[in-house]
């Protein structure tokens, strides 16, 4: 069957220059949002600031909404896949407490950065104009963290290393024991807040020591 004459298929090294501007819009629009937030930014910074036309921006995000939605999305996966990612299973010799604390201090050392706390204060702050996207943030983050870490725990259960009724009810209290007083002062007194590699570290210990004492074996 003959091919309909149209457009030729896209070749790889044109494919390739695509993924490239569009990899570069989408740094160059989270510098630009994560500063001057959502009414602040305009697409001829965006573009100026990624090396691209205005017209390559657009073609590859229909309007400003779009790539605020594609950020904020993008970047909340890429620090979930970063703890969840990097986390391996506990092997039959190992520490439980030990993993417990360098999973926690993972979670804690990719969420608490500035660009993230950024990014979560901008929604919050757009949560009026754009609702979807506090969702895509929670269900992306949060909800995510909660859903595997109960997995986990699950797993661990059945091992006998934990008592777990509920996993779903364990994982949120040790997502928070872990996270809430680092998270709330980094979100709310600002970048400067953010506590040392050293700190998270004993944070993590400490969230660990309380969970163990409530879901440890006995």
């Amino acid at each position: 069957m003959a091919k309909k004459a149209g457009r030729p298929e896209p070749v790889p090294e044109e494919i390739g220059r695509s993924a490239s501007k569009r990899r570069a819009i989408i740094d160059a629009a989270t510098e630009v949002f994560l500063k001057g937030g959502y009414l602040g930014t305009n697409m001829d910074e965006i573009a100026t600031l990624s090396g691209v036309s205005k017209q390559t921006v657009y073609k590859h995000f229909a309007s400003k909404e779009a790539l605020f939605v594609e950020i904020v999305g993008s970047m909340t996966s890429d620090a979930g896949d970063r703890v969840h990612n990097d986390a391996p299973d506990l092997p039959p010799d190992g520490d439980l407490a030990a993993y417990l604390e360098d999973y926690a201090y993972l979670q804690l050392s990719i969420v608490l950065t500035p660009q993230v706390m950024q990014l979560r204060r901008l929604v919050i702050g757009e949560v009026g104009r754009f609702p979807e996207l506090a969702r895509v943030l929670y269900e992306r983050g949060p909800l995510r963290a909660i859903g595997i870490l109960a997995a986990m725990f699950e797993r661990l259960a059945a091992r006998g290393l934990l008592r777990v009724d509920d996993a779903r009810l364990a994982a949120s209290h040790f997502n928070w024991l872990v996270m809430s007083h680092a998270l709330n002062e980094a979100m709310l007194l600002g970048d400067a807040a953010i506590p040392r590699p050293a700190d998270l570290r004993r944070q993590a210990a400490a969230g660990v020591k309380v969970f163990l004492a409530a879901y440890g074996k006995r």
